[in-house]
This record gives C-alpha cells, structure tokens and sequence, in this order.
C-alpha cells in the first residue's frame, strides 16, 4: 500500500517537473546571465554532456556544494587507487565550487555540472553516461534521478548521509513520506554520519539491511598542492601577522559579523583578500572575501570561531579543518547537523571545542584563551588529538562499504582490477 501511494506521489512529481521544464530552462538562462551558472557549460544542467564516455564501468559521484565535494574527494582518490579499472564521474552543482574542486580532483576523474531533477535532463544523462552505480553525498534526494536509475538497474548509494531537524519534519509528513520510502528502498547503501542519523533514516523507512556505518568523512581533511602563486600569497600573509595577536572568524554569515565586531572596543581598519590589501600599522580585520583558502588560513591563526553557529536559523559549519590545523576551536549554539561531530570531540576531550552562547560569552573565551598562552595550548593540542582519533581509518572503512556491497556485487564492476575494461 505504501509502495503504491508513493508510486502516485513520484508520478505527480514526473509530471509537474515535466511541465515545468520550459521555466526552469529560462531560470538557468537568467542564472547564467548573473554569473551564476558556467558561461560555456551551462547545458550541462540540462543532462547535455560535454565530454564522450570512455568505455568501462563507470562510478557516478554527485556532490552539490564545496563541502560535499571535498568530503567526496578522498573517496574518489581511494576508489582510483585500489581499482584503476573503473571511470570516476563527479559532477556538482555550483560553479564556485567547481572552481576549487577541479584543483583537487585527480586528473582521470570527469567532471559534469550536475543535471536538473526533469526527466529529461535526467533520462539524457543517465543515457550517456551509463553509470553502473551513483554514490551521492550526504542528502540529495532527487526523485527523478533516484527512480529514473533504479529503473536502469544502477545501484544507488548515500554517504555521509543526513537529513536535516527541518527536512526530516517535512518528509515525515503523511505526503512525502510514501515518496521518501520508496526512493530509500532503492538504495543498495546508506552510510549515516551518525547514530542519530540513522535513527531518522529508520523511521523514514529505510531498508534497515542497507544502513552500514564508516565514519563521518567531514573528519578527513586531505593535503593539497598548492600552486606558486598560493604559496606565495600565504608565505606574504605569514611574515604579516607575525608580530601580531590573530584570531579568526570564519564561515560567518548574515547577522555573525555583527556578533564579531562588537568585540573590538577600538576603530579598526579593514583590508580585503581578494583586492590584496595590504596590513599596514591601522588595520586589524583582514576580510577573507575568497574561496578555498580556510584550511590553509587555519595554520596561521592560533583560535578559530566557527560561524554558521549564533542564530536559530543557522545549522554550523564542519569544525574539522580547524581541529586538524591545531585551533583552539570556539562555535555557538545552533550547529545543526554538526551536533554529532562536537559531542563526539568533547566526549574524548572537553577542552576541544567550545560551545558559547552568544557575544558575551565569546568574549570571555577569547580573552581567557589569548591571555594565557599555557591554556590556549592545551586547547589546541586537545583539538589536534581528538582530530586525529576521530579521522584515522574512515576512508578505508567506506572503500570496504562500497566494495561489499557495490562493487562485489555487480558483475560489470567485478571484473578485471588491473586494467580498463571494454
């Protein structure tokens, strides 16, 4: 019965992101236009593929935003070394992330901007690319994708899989439910970043058999090369703040900088990153308007406040590369689906994160932690440690998931190891 009803809900939902097709095509024609889609690769969000398929089994990685994709990374790095044979596929949604991933990502790995949920777009991908299974990182539940493969026979798998308080509210409803159901149905691995996630998966209706845990791949932070120029403007930032008193907000949004800049009791002046401002004698907030520099800026700075974290309507920011970078890490309340990864660290050591309430009391850790240099170490060596407790071994735990029950288990992924397949 509910297999039915969901059924009917997928059905309604085929039929309106049909119809709606025409409009979501000018939508990404007006987004192109404001700089926000690729101006060359644009039809690519339409399932157009830019580049032919190689021949061979091929693993399709779908990561929407930077964070997702740099957790996917590592994976994809672990999949290519341990099977060479197979053709990695990632395709993301925002052109900004795509501007820092593509510097990541091995060069055999192809990249595609990522389809919109129409069945057009859909039904056009999955035609060319052919994949013998999805991986999707952490919550993209798109139905026309899911059901679409799951028709074509490709297994479908989630890692570091989440579901939003808010999201998992709305999917628990009477309506979307019996869709939830039916798409969660379809997977052949569900990896949970958490106990608690995967309560909310259960109770969505999950197959209980496919829920497997790995660890959360937040937890690993990879070292990258940097290019000339990057090392450069770091090495010139270093001599900078040499000989001053640093710490950094980052990941803040809308409202945050308020909460941040209440606690200078002096004017400040202000430089910016990206116009390459110089810190001459009267500046003291360097604004770090630029993307995909953070872990390299959490080296140069002895604490770290995480933003995302001060409002309500925030859900936190991944604490990890400031942990792994040593900080002295500081966040605020409201740290959403990070929840699982801050009691994790305090439960192995207290002092590795601070959770503060709001301005006053920031103030109060900042000024403790930077007045006491004994004390600010013990906070940044309690970070590292828990870091490297908690990060040891969760690739290799989510290649043996993958392994198990993907690539084992499909006769065209099973073959020859050594070589690409034809």
């Amino acid at each position: 019965m509910a297999a039915t009803k969901g059924k009917v809900v997928y059905n309604i939902y085929r039929a309106l992101s049909h119809g709606l097709s025409p409009f979501l095509y000018l939508h990404l024609h007006l987004r192109k236009l404001r700089g926000l889609e690729h101006p060359l690769r644009w039809p690519e969000r339409l399932g157009r593929p830019s580049l032919p398929r190689p021949p061979g089994p091929l693993l399709w990685f779908h990561a929407v935003s930077l964070g997702e994709g740099m957790s996917a990374i590592p994976v994809i790095k672990e999949c290519i070394q341990r099977r060479p044979d197979l053709t990695i596929l990632m395709t993301t949604t925002t052109s900004s992330a795509f501007e820092v991933i593509r510097k990541r990502l091995p060069t055999s790995v192809i990249h595609q901007f990522a389809p919109i949920d129409t069945p057009s777009a859909m039904d056009t991908f999955l035609g060319h690319w052919k994949p013998n299974a999805i991986v999707i990182m952490e919550s993209e539940l798109w139905p026309n994708l899911i059901i679409g493969a799951s028709e074509k026979g490709i297994m479908l798998v989630l890692l570091n899989a989440r579901v939003s308080t808010k999201s998992f509210k709305r999917w628990s409803g009477p309506v979307l439910l019996p869709l939830i159901s039916l798409m969660l149905s379809k997977f052949s691995l569900i990896a949970p970043l958490s106990t608690m996630q995967a309560i909310h998966f259960q109770l969505l209706h999950a197959p209980p058999f496919v829920i497997n845990f790995s660890g959360d791949l937040k937890y690993v932070v990879e070292e990258f090369d940097m290019c000339e120029g990057e090392i450069r403007s770091i090495e010139d930032l270093t001599v900078h703040l040499a000989h001053r008193q640093v710490w950094m907000a980052s990941s803040i949004h809308k409202g945050e900088e308020e909460v941040v800049q209440k606690l200078w009791r002096e004017g400040h002046g202000v430089a910016l990153r990206s116009q390459h401002d110089k810190l001459v004698g009267g500046t003291n907030i360097l604004v770090v308007d630029t993307l995909g520099e953070l872990r390299h800026l959490y080296r140069l700075t002895p604490v770290a406040v995480i933003g995302g974290s001060f409002f309500p309507s925030l859900s936190g920011h991944n604490i990890s590369e400031a942990a792994a970078a040593g900080c002295a890490i500081l966040t605020g309340p409201h740290v959403g689906h990070f929840s699982s990864m801050v009691l994790e660290m305090q439960r192995l050591n207290p002092l590795s994160v601070l959770q503060v309430s709001g301005g006053l009391e920031l103030e109060e850790a900042l000024r403790k932690l930077l007045s006491d240099v004994k004390i600010l170490e013990e906070h940044r060596l309690a970070a590292k440690q828990v870091y490297h407790a908690l990060s040891s071994g969760i690739v290799g735990n989510v290649w043996k998931l993958l392994d198990f029950h993907i690539l084992q288990r499909d006769l065209n992924l099973k073959g020859n190891k050594d070589s690409k397949l034809g």
